[in-house]
């Protein structure tokens, strides 16, 4: 087995574009014509089982490359698969080259960019009883718009408690110390303390809260610039009937975290280490995790991160995705990683509170499966007072924003439907959607509603 490397990745600073990439667009600069970003200089490389390490060497030497981080080593239940590495090359060899020489080896079984992810928000600047919170309302709410989620219907049925339920936020990380988190901020039940110990042998010493892949290191928030990973938290689990701030779809669940993203967004290596990470939680931990929740997009196809989302759906975990915010038709332009078809991904769009396709969002009538609310939608942020970080409150703008109220939702009904599959899961969210707006646009048609499972 190769020795596991961990190395920092520096990303660019350029928007990524949802268009996918052809071999003969890509160049050395790490940015396609008109296309997405990726990381220059680097690839990650999926060998076949049995490749030993004397041929990796071998066939990396062809472009003078070499293994940075062994992403998912090769594993002896999946006799299909080799290790999964992340390798870096010279800037000076163009992409192209580097794939077509060492996807020629036939112990290889593809090679694609190390592309770079953005979050899926925009920030345009307190709640539910003063008239905020409009994506909670429904029809019938005390402060009414039908074209909330109806989570406040939900609520008022007595459903609003997952206290058996996990979700897994991927993102960046999350300040599980805020005032409307804290109670719902979930810990690993195999390594609950921080002592220095991997108590539960999944390769992450003391993951608490979770893990941050792109700092390797249990530290998953790291002050007021995860700001975006707070939100979506909120959104799907601020603690409701406490008497301040928001509450999120689900009163009581337990959050937790796999940060992949920072300022400068992240690459397809970390989330799919992430992914993976929540899915071996539940398979070999036993946590029930129903649904991670995704608000970032960018790139092209990945045959790796479709892999393990693919390894997520037999794990029946769902895969809830922000359809992006380019404005374009998904059935035109790529927009991954909503577009990935494995039957456990939820790809949302966003609403306004008018019930209208908000005019940032991406749709598409065969891609994009649901509409939830993502315009002005108020949630929890960590703030800065006095040199130390404190809870606040924002509205943010995104299909980020439309997404975890899919998450939450997926929670609430695997909370009152213990043992669903996440195929019944989906349907049920599918079946239920409002449809009246969002025809043509959306598989289902509609918008999320909550009360109508």
């Amino acid at each position: 087995m190769m020795k596991r490397v961990f190395a920092m990745i520096n990303c660019a600073a350029l928007f990524a574009a949802f268009v996918f990439p052809t071999l003969a667009q890509t160049n050395r600069s790490g940015k396609l014509d008109n296309g997405p970003e990726f990381v220059p200089g680097e690839m990650l490389i999926q060998f076949k089982a049995g490749t030993a390490q004397a041929e990796i060497d071998e066939i990396l030497e062809r472009v003078d490359a070499q293994v940075s981080e062994l992403i998912r080593p090769a594993l002896s239940a999946e006799n299909d698969r080799g290790d999964l590495v992340l390798a870096t090359f010279s800037p000076l060899v163009s992409f192209e080259f580097a794939r077509r020489e060492i996807e020629s080896k036939d112990t290889v079984e593809f090679v694609e960019p190390n592309w770079i992810y953005r979050h899926q928000a925009t920030s345009d600047d307190t709640y539910y009883t003063n008239g905020s919170l409009w994506g909670m309302y429904g029809d019938a709410t005390s402060r009414a718009n039908q074209y909330g989620s109806q989570a406040g219907e939900a609520w008022a049925a007595g459903k609003s408690s997952c206290g058996s339920v996990y979700v897994g936020i991927i993102d960046e990380g999350y300040y599980y110390d805020h005032e409307d988190l804290a109670a719902n901020a979930g810990t690993n039940p195999g390594d609950g303390t921080f002592d220095g110990v991997d108590n539960d042998g999944n390769g992450y010493v003391d993951d608490v809260y979770g893990w941050d892949f792109a700092g390797n290191d249990n530290s998953v928030f790291d002050g007021i610039t995860d700001d975006h990973g707070t939100h979506v938290a909120g959104t799907i689990g601020g603690v409701g009937g406490n008497g301040i701030g928001v509450a999120g779809v689900c009163w009581s669940v337990k959050l937790m975290n796999a940060k992949f993203l920072g300022r400068n967004g992240g690459t397809t290596a970390n989330p799919v280490k992430a992914v993976d990470y929540f899915t071996d939680m539940k398979t070999r931990h036993g946590i029930n995790m129903v649904a991670t929740s995704n608000s970032w997009g960018g790139g092209g196809f990945s045959q790796a991160l479709s892999d393990a989302i693919g390894r997520a759906n037999t794990a029946n975990i769902l895969f809830v995705a922000a359809a992006g915010n380019d404005s374009v038709n998904c059935e035109t332009s790529s927009c991954y990683p909503a577009e990935y078809s494995s039957a456990n991904v939820i790809a949302v769009a966003s609403i306004t509170s008018t019930g209208a396709m908000s005019s940032f969002s991406n749709y598409g009538g065969t891609t994009i499966d649901i509409g939830a609310p993502g315009s002005g939608v108020w949630s929890t942020v960590p703030k800065r007072a006095s040199g130390d970080v404190v809870s606040g409150y924002a509205s943010y703008s995104g299909t980020s924003m439309a997404t975890p109220h899919v998450s939450g939702a997926a929670a609430l009904y695997a909370a009152y439907h213990p043992g669903s599959s996440a195929a019944t899961i989906k349907s049920a969210i599918m079946s239920a959607a409002q449809t009246a707006s969002l025809s043509g646009k959306v598989v289902s048609g509609g918008r999320l509603n909550v009360s109508g499972f």
